[in-house]
């Protein structure tokens, strides 16, 4: 199967990384010059927890020069997903499909602008990864890969992507209820991402204080209830645990927001927390922990 990755930072990276172990054709892009031309000179470099990992996937700027592709998997910033799919157009033709595994509420929508709905395929993943530099990112975290039809397809196919995935060293399953997964990831994202930006600290360390966790919990539990108010309902305190779970597993993770923070780059805020809040207030749903954080998260962006 011919694989674009559409957006190689650190996420990007690690998925087109291990792929390009299994797979003859995976092709990174992505406009970070440095990023691409190290990659196509010397190789990818992941470190692992037990040592460095070099592996060789092509990388490129320009789409036009890969073609058209079977599967192209997004992973750019949810703001950019427009404007990704604008710029990619190369990469796709009629039977292509387009899978996003990115952050945040909405992308669906703006992929669906440039692919017929038919073809795309939402999903969650719980791995960590963080940038280090060009051509060498950190494996921080690993977890479950989840995808979905967006609208039901064929089962052959979607099973063939998930095998894949499972091939290059990505735990996978295949769900019949992709809306859950899509705020299955928006709610973890909400009650992680912006507290480690603010705070500075990575994701382990929420869960070391009393005064995160209770934020932690009060952040997730604003989202619950507005999922139930689009349709989507979960358990509240399962949804804790989890996230406090996911939290404990990419320990050690930098999250993007952090990132993004660090590197006095613009965040995800509006369609993590920001989501939240928006989908509240059409409901008339209170969300004040979210509201909060969100503003805090926007006052941060703007002193960088």
């Amino acid at each position: 199967m011919k694989i674009a990755i559409i957006g190689a930072g650190a996420m990007g990276s690690l998925y087109g990384g291990y792929l390009s172990r299994t797979e003859k054709e995976v092709y990174l892009v992505d406009i970070w010059k440095e990023h691409v031309d190290e990659i196509n000179r010397r190789g990818l470099s992941i470190q692992e927890k037990d040592g460095e990992i070099r592996v060789h996937p092509k990388a490129f700027m320009n789409p036009e020069e890969i073609g058209t592709v079977d599967l192209a998997i997004v992973f750019v910033k949810s703001f950019l997903t427009g404007i990704a799919m604008e710029k990619n157009l190369a990469l796709l033709g009629q039977d292509t499909i387009v899978m996003s595994l990115q952050n945040g509420y909405g992308n669906i929508e703006q992929i669906a602008e440039y692919v017929r709905i038919e073809n795309i395929i939402a999903g969650t993943t719980a791995h960590g990864a963080s940038m280090l530099s060009p051509g060498h990112i950190r494996h921080a975290g690993s977890g479950d890969t989840l995808i979905g039809w967006v609208r039901k397809g064929d089962e052959g196919r979607i099973n063939a992507i998930a095998g894949i995935l499972r091939r290059a060293g990505f735990a996978t399953e295949v769900s019949a209820d992709v809306m859950e997964l899509v705020w299955s990831k928006l709610i973890v994202n909400v009650g992680i991402n912006a507290l480690t930006a603010l705070l500075r600290v990575k994701n382990g360390e929420l869960l070391r204080m009393d005064e995160t966790r209770e934020l932690m919990r009060m952040a997730v539990l604003e989202a619950v209830e507005v999922a139930a108010a689009a349709g989507v309902k979960f358990d509240a305190e399962e949804m804790v645990r989890k996230v406090m779970e996911i939290a404990f597993a990419t320990g050690e993770n930098t999250s993007s927001m952090l990132q993004d923070i660090l590197n006095n780059r613009k965040t995800e805020i509006d369609s993590i927390n920001g989501a939240i809040v928006e989908e509240g207030r059409k409901n008339s749903i209170g969300t004040p922990v979210n509201s909060v954080l969100t503003k805090l998260v926007r006052a941060l962006e703007k002193r960088s």
